[in-house]
């Protein structure tokens, strides 16, 4: 499998976390999903804000990005079956010793060889890296410019912008034969490529699975080149595949997905508002030393993207981090210490009595020195809404 598109233009960080955040949203690399920001999304009974939702959508739908990354064939990763599969293990904490166990080669000294090959390609990489990045200041400084991306034309409107007229003379001129025949050429500009996919993309139906196979045998009585057309449909939204290029289906149209995307957030919007929230109060706890973070939220439901948070590394509390980083995160928990009551009651403050909720909580447990990871403060409250 060959990487897409979306990672061709992206820079080492974005293909690091396996999306790009433009102005209105956040892009699966992997897949394109688009996350749009100001929008909450739920998700198994939580809601999260954009940001954290890529993540989660990452992980729920394409596990990690390595795992993406390490089965795209040699032609994307320079890497050998063999040396992918010696960086699978690796990844998997396996030491040198049960590499070569696994494996049934040579001796530990044959895997520190491996090891030592690797760590010089990466080396060679960084240095490739620095070239083409300087070749690329070189090109700006003479006044030229990358690709655009596909969903732009050359004036910078969006390329599907193609009025009925337009559309019936690329078809006419690229299909001969009629839009039943074969394709003349794929070497066309971006603007006629749209058009020509969106209506070989017709040839497939709705809701059916596809095997590889089968798409490319539809796809082949197109064109010759079937695999440019199978790259560029799933690059340009028109097929959807699994990651490991098993399944094929038809996505919805990417013409009117902008429209049904705009829909979607009003729904999600509409939800969010009528989602019930409750304020409280919750623990997390290693439990292998059983220190404690305390910790009060207006929305309890919000919990999971705080586990988001440390098991990406980006925890506030600088302590639990360290431990998380060095325990594992499967030796902490998230526990609900004790809900908001709401009372119908004028005087009630729902922040004041959350704060009061958290200064019981954080008295009667006394998570602090080496019960805890909270730090005593002069300022009030200073846990809330960690």
């Amino acid at each position: 499998m060959e990487v897409g598109e979306l990672f061709e233009n992206a820079s080492l960080e974005q293909i690091k976390r396996g999306f790009r955040e433009v102005e209105e949203y956040y892009e699966c690399l992997i897949c394109g999903k688009k996350i749009y920001k100001g929008i909450i999304y739920p998700d198994d009974g939580l809601l999260y804000e954009a940001g954290k939702y890529i993540r989660v959508h990452i992980e729920k739908y394409h596990k990690s990005v390595f795992d993406y990354l390490i089965q795209l064939d040699k032609k994307s990763t320079g890497l050998s079956e063999h040396q992918s599969r010696i960086l699978q293990l690796f990844y998997q904490g396996k030491s040198d010793k049960e590499v070569q166990r696994e494996l049934g080669i040579g001796s530990t000294s044959t895997i520190r060889n491996h090891r030592f090959a690797l760590k010089e390609k990466e080396r060679q990489a960084k240095v490739f890296l620095a070239i083409m990045e300087l070749l690329k200041e070189q090109d700006t400084k003479h006044g030229l410019r990358t690709k655009d991306s596909p969903n732009k034309s050359e004036n910078g409107n969006d390329c599907y912008n193609v009025t009925e007229k337009e559309r019936a003379e690329v078809l006419k001129k690229y299909f001969p034969e009629g839009i039943a025949g074969s394709l003349k050429t794929f070497y066309m500009k971006e603007k006629n490529k749209l058009v020509v996919l969106q209506e070989i993309a017709k040839r497939f139906e709705k809701e059916r699975v596809y095997t590889e196979k089968e798409v490319n045998k539809i796809l082949e009585a197109v064109y010759s080149d079937y695999v440019i057309l199978r790259r560029y449909l799933i690059e340009y939204g028109f097929l959807a595949r699994k990651a490991d290029g098993s399944q094929y289906w038809l996505k919805s149209d990417v013409i009117k997905e902008k429209e049904s995307n705009m829909e979607r957030k009003k729904e999600l919007k509409q939800l969010y508002k009528e989602a019930k929230t409750e304020a409280g109060v919750y623990q997390i706890r290693n439990t292998k030393n059983h220190k404690i973070l305390v910790v009060s939220t207006p929305n309890l439901k919000t919990i999971n993207g705080k586990k988001m948070e440390l098991e990406s590394g980006s925890h506030r509390n600088k302590k639990l981090q360290k431990e998380l980083d060095e325990f594992g995160k499967e030796v902490f928990v998230f526990e609900v210490l004790e809900v908001l009551e709401k009372k119908e009651d004028e005087a009630f403050n729902k922040k004041d009595e959350l704060k009061k909720l958290e200064e019981k909580w954080l008295a009667k447990l006394q998570p602090y020195g080496e019960r805890g990871y909270n730090e005593r403060k002069n300022k009030k409250y200073e846990n809330y809404s960690i």
